[in-house]
């Protein structure tokens, strides 16, 4: 599926403008979801804080997601060998329900076919997200991290589960 989606790397130039565009398409999800501000936003009111979507790109490899020559949101990932984790993937949400997010993970899969295991995780509240990652993409949620089960991969995870996400995250996975 191409629906003239295209996913351009990311230019250091263009990192504040990254930022800002992840932040909206995430406070627009929360919001959504509660209808207001409340104990699941960072810092200044946004749902994911600048730092932690810099250490994302950091960390990884960050694309513009384009469709007709048109910036519409942005997927960053991790990748070791034949295992990726998608860490970022967000639409605008004036393109939501386009297919736009589902044309991008199918340019990141034809992007790295040596990935033959993915993963992500998204809060419980986000049932966009599950859906997407369940029905479209084909992931398998394989784990629930709670305070009764926090992420065994991220030590300072318990905190973020009992603070920001006290209802828990959900692991997906997908093998190719």
């Amino acid at each position: 599926m191409s629906l003239g989606v295209t996913l351009v790397p990311l230019a250091r130039r263009d990192r504040g403008r990254f930022v800002l565009d992840n932040q909206k398409a995430f406070n627009y999800g929360a919001l959504e979801e509660f209808g207001c501000r409340d104990a699941h936003f960072e810092e200044d009111g946004q749902i994911i804080s600048r730092e932690a979507i810099e250490r994302s790109i950091d960390a990884g490899e960050a694309y513009h997601i384009m469709r007709e020559g048109k910036l519409v949101g942005g997927i960053v990932v991790h990748l070791d060998g034949g295992r990726g984790e998608l860490d970022l993937l967000f639409v605008s949400p004036d393109a939501h329900s386009k297919g736009i997010g589902y044309a991008a993970w199918c340019a990141m899969e034809r992007l790295h076919p040596e990935v033959t295991v993915w993963q992500t995780v998204t809060p419980y509240f986000e049932t966009r997200n599950i859906h997407f990652y369940v029905n479209r993409c084909g992931f398998h949620i394989v784990e629930f991290y709670n305070s009764h089960h926090p992420d065994p991969n991220d030590p300072e995870s318990a905190g973020q589960i009992d603070g920001r996400f006290p209802d828990g995250m959900f692991r997906f996975e997908k093998r190719i």
